[in-house]
């Protein structure tokens, strides 16, 4: 009967929208049945319980699933939502969004990206209890449980996830595989034969079948002997029925991704011994089922209280950063660890100073855990005497991802959604789009995740246009939420650490230098509070302003030395470092007319990047000293002749702009 609810309340959510995929919660409703009953700890009054078991729908498009679940399980989500499946302003859109339905631990649509972000959670909860744990006190000691489709585990994403959870042995993690062998163009047989349990038995996990997907025994016994392994995580295969019970689409991609239909939904009710009325039918009894789950979850989590009473009087030092964490506030104090970087430090490359600001900042922000794509020496991502997250160091701070930017920006979103670690990941800004859709998830979720992307131009030189990023910087500023910095020196960057940390509601991405750069002495006295407002007059004319320079990054150097030669011949040009749009477009009108003031029509972008979205700053009147095309493999100073990307040329571009030579 309670499986029948999830089946029919799924039916019907899908009918009312008249639109959404039923076939999915109408297969898995016995295994969800079982887990959500007899296995995992939860508190619909509290859903944010730090210890409470994390359920994880990776095949989000099965939302009436969760929906459902949640709402029998005593979560605030009435009928009335359900009801509004699919519609605006409802908490019950088409697929799960984590911070707009009570208990949706992560936004899932994108298929793949939540099993990263469950790899994400279960690494997080290494750390987490090898910090905070006792032998006599454990605070952490939840599992996390994610529910993957067909789709989930053709998608390279998380094959490389799970790839990297069984090298670090997540014992935490459970991985429930819906197999029920249909996809959107029908049989799995079209696209997809290998053998799952064995991939993942090769990726060193348990793995087990449950063949029937409605024996509830069978479940039983293969969620008990998963929950058992503590060493390396688990997938659980379970054969379901894709539109069970449906006559006419049960086992059918017409089951998929669109409504039964009226007579079919009718069909499948009475095929199921199911009451045609009402719709959103929910016996007192089922509703008793879940609600008995849910009492057990409550009492584990008045027990974990108790425990951590305990805590905060025994071990009260280590239970103080424990409430900072959770109150994502950084301690009294910290911008003081941040390099000073004077002018006189000389050139050093933008992702060398981020190196030395994150190792300073560590020493104060034990939270900060990250790692990088198998390009550590590169992006200068390693926390100096801090031990390397493995196997059998729990507590190390580093991680090595190996060469997997896809699944690294999915773990690092699940890391972040425990609220109690700040994780960063670093690569090539050219690989960036290999993350672009975890990226755009973090963006949505608003998890303060950070990005350390290095090498950010042609400028990097001899490897030549394929890792050369030319159009990197415009598509990421296309992310809504997503906060992007380009330093243009040592200075800037310890600035822009600081803007990273202090932005607790949403990504950000640092866009570094392989090439040294000068520590201007322009940005001494200026650059923090500029850097924080996202634009600032760096250098200003003494006399009439006759043109301004706009410039991010490695042109700042570019446009002062510009500058100065017009400034030799009368030109009066200000000189203004952009290193976020996102930033400075947030300021007040006045403080954007104090930098860029109406009056002054000449403006030239100075970017080595895509010239797509500077008409904003530079106007009708302006110009573009960009770079629309890909680079060339050759030495740095080589490449910015070849392309006239010179001061010099620079120079001319302005005296063209305002009619002079």
């Amino acid at each position: 009967m309670a499986i029948n609810t999830i089946r029919c309340l799924a039916i019907d959510m899908v009918e009312a929208a008249g639109c959404g995929h039923p076939g999915a919660p109408m297969g898995q409703a016995a295994l969800a049945y079982t887990l959500w009953t007899r296995y995992l700890r939860f508190d619909p009054d509290d859903p944010e319980w730090p210890n409470r078991d994390r359920f994880v729908l990776s095949c989000g498009h099965a939302s009436a699933l969760l929906y459902a679940l949640l709402h029998l399980s005593g979560f605030d989500l009435n009928l009335a939502e359900l009801r509004g499946f699919r519609q605006l302003g409802s908490k019950t859109p088409g697929h799960p969004e984590h911070g707009h339905t009570p208990g949706v631990e992560t936004t899932t649509g994108p298929l793949g990206q939540g099993v990263g972000n469950a790899v994400g959670m279960a690494l997080a909860r290494r750390p987490l209890a090898a910090e905070f744990n006792r032998p006599d006190l454990q605070i952490f000691d939840y599992r996390i449980w994610a529910l993957a489709s067909d789709g989930d585990l053709m998608e390279g994403i998380s094959s490389e996830a799970c790839s990297l959870a069984g090298h670090l042995g997540l014992g935490a993690l459970n991985v429930v595989y819906d197999d029920n062998r249909i996809t959107i163009d029908g049989s799995t047989d079209l696209s997809f034969s290998e053998d799952v349990e064995q991939r993942f038995q090769a990726y060193g996990w348990h793995t087990s079948a449950v063949e029937d997907g409605n024996d509830l025994k069978e479940l039983e016994q293969a969620f008990s002997a998963a929950q058992r392994v503590e060493d390396r995580p688990s997938l659980v295969r379970v054969r379901t029925h894709i539109g069970f019970g449906s006559p006419q689409k049960q086992d059918t991609n017409g089951a998929h991704g669109e409504a039964l239909g009226a007579d079919e939904a009718r069909a499948t009710k009475i095929a199921l011994g199911w009451p045609l009325e009402p719709t959103f039918h929910v016996p007192d009894a089922a509703r008793q089922l879940f609600q008995s789950a849910a009492g057990r979850g409550r009492v584990h989590h008045r027990a974990w209280s108790q425990r951590l009473e305990r805590y905060q009087e025994e071990y009260p030092q280590e239970a103080a950063e424990l409430s900072r964490r959770s109150r994502s506030t950084l301690p009294e104090g910290w911008e003081e660890s941040l390099p000073a970087f004077q002018k006189d430090s000389g050139s050093m490359a933008t992702r060398k100073a981020s190196g030395k600001v994150l190792n300073a900042l560590a020493a104060r922000l034990p939270e900060l855990v990250g790692g990088s794509a198998d390009l550590t020496g590169s992006n200068n991502t390693f926390i100096d005497g801090a031990e390397v997250f493995s196997r059998d160091s729990p507590i190390g701070r580093n991680l090595h991802f190996g060469v997997r930017e896809h699944a690294m920006g999915a773990i690092l979103n699940g890391m972040a959604l425990s609220k109690l670690i700040r994780p960063y990941g670093g690569t090539f800004l050219v690989f960036s789009d290999y993350m672009r859709a975890s990226i755009r998830m973090a963006a949505i979720m608003k998890l303060p995740v950070i990005y350390v992307f290095t090498h950010d131009s042609v400028f990097l030189g001899e490897d030549g246009p394929t890792h050369q990023p030319e159009s990197h910087l415009a598509s990421l500023r296309a992310i809504p939420g997503l906060t992007v910095l380009r330093p243009a020196d040592a200075k800037e960057t310890a600035c822009a650490w600081a803007c990273t940390l202090e932005n607790t509601s949403g990504p950000t991405a640092l866009i570094l230098t392989r090439q040294g750069l000068p520590t201007l002495a322009e940005t001494q006295s200026t650059a923090a509070e500029g850097v924080r407002r996202g634009g600032y007059v760096l250098l200003d004319t003494s006399g009439q302003c006759n043109a301004i320079l706009i410039a991010t990054g490695s042109e700042v150097s570019l446009a002062l030395a510009a500058q100065a030669e017009l400034g030799a011949d009368g030109i009066g040009v200000r000189v203004v470092s952009m290193p976020s749009w996102e930033l400075f477009d947030a300021q007040p009108e006045t403080y954007r007319q104090s930098v860029l003031p109406d009056a002054v029509s000449n403006r030239i972008a100075v970017e080595a990047g895509s010239s797509m979205g500077w008409g904003r700053y530079v106007g009708a009147k302006g110009g573009l000293f960009t770079l629309d095309r890909f680079g060339a493999s050759a030495p740095a100073f080589d490449i910015a002749r070849d392309l006239g990307f010179t001061s010099a040329a620079l120079a001319d571009r302005v005296r063209a702009t305002i009619g002079i030579g």
